[in-house]
C-alpha cells in the first residue's frame, strides 16, 4: 500500500515565466524531494495558478511586471489552496483506493489525522467522493461512496494508516525542501517569500 501526496496538473500552454514539464490536463503531478527541477516548476506554476484569483485591496496593489501578477496572490492571501491530496494505491494491483475529488486541496492533509485520532471520519472531494472511516482498530477507505455501482473498499489497520501518512508528510515536506532551491535557483528575487507561500499552500512548517 502507498500513499502519495498529489497535486492536479494541468497543461502548461503558453507559460513562460519559469521552466516547467509538459504535462496533459487533469493528470497529477506525485510530490516528493525526486523531481525535476521542470517539475517542481510545474507545481510552483499549478498551485500558484490555483490560486490566482482577482487580488483583495488588502493583499495591496498589484505589481504591474508579468512575474509580480503571476506571483501576487501566491504571496499575499494568507488562505492558500493546492489541488489535489493523499492518493492510496494497492502497489500490488494497482487499484487506487483514495483519489482526490474536485476541490479538496492538499493544504487539508491533516484532515487525515482527523481520522486516525479526532472525528474518525474524513471526505475528500467529490467525483470521486473518496472517504476514509475509523471502524475501531481499522480504517475503511472508500474510493466512491456515491457510487451507483458499488465501490473499492478496504480496512487497514491505523497503525499502518499511520505510518501511510507520516510517509507522505514527508514526501510533502522534502518537496518543500526541494522547491526552496528550485526558487533560489529560478526566482532568486522571490524565494524567500515563494517558499514560504508554497509551506503555507501545504500547512507545512517553513523551512530553515
Amino acid at each position: 500500500m502507498v500513499m502519495q501526496p498529489v497535486l492536479e496538473i494541468f497543461a502548461a500552454d503558453g507559460f513562460a515565466l519559469w521552466p516547467v514539464g509538459e504535462h496533459e490536463s487533469y493528470g497529477y503531478l506525485v510530490l516528493n524531494g525526486e523531481l525535476t527541477p521542470a517539475e517542481v516548476g510545474t507545481a510552483v506554476m499549478r498551485i500558484a495558478d490555483c490560486n490566482d484569483f482577482e487580488p483583495e485591496e488588502e493583499h495591496g496593489p498589484c505589481p504591474t511586471d508579468p512575474l509580480g501578477r503571476f506571483l501576487h496572490e501566491l504571496l499575499t492571501m494568507p488562505d492558500l489552496f493546492a489541488a489535489g491530496g493523499f492518493r492510496v494505491t494497492d502497489n500490488s494491483t494497482g487499484t487506487v483506493l483514495v483519489e482526490p475529488g474536485c476541490c479538496n486541496g492538499l493544504e487539508t492533509w491533516r484532515d487525515w489525522l482527523e481520522v486516525l485520532d479526532g472525528s474518525g471520519c474524513s471526505y475528500f472531494g467529490h467525483d470521486p467522493s473518496s472517504v476514509a472511516e475509523r471502524v475501531g482498530d481499522t480504517v475503511r477507505l472508500t474510493l466512491d461512496a456515491h457510487a451507483k455501482n458499488g465501490s473499492p473498499v478496504i480496512e487497514l489497520p491505523v497503525d499502518q494508516v499511520r505510518t501511510l501518512v507520516t510517509g507522505a508528510q514527508q514526501d510533502l515536506r522534502n518537496f518543500l525542501s526541494l522547491a526552496g532551491t528550485w526558487a533560489e535557483q529560478h526566482l532568486p528575487a522571490h524565494a524567500a517569500a515563494v517558499t514560504a507561500a508554497l509551506a503555507r499552500a501545504l500547512d507545512l512548517e517553513p523551512t530553515q
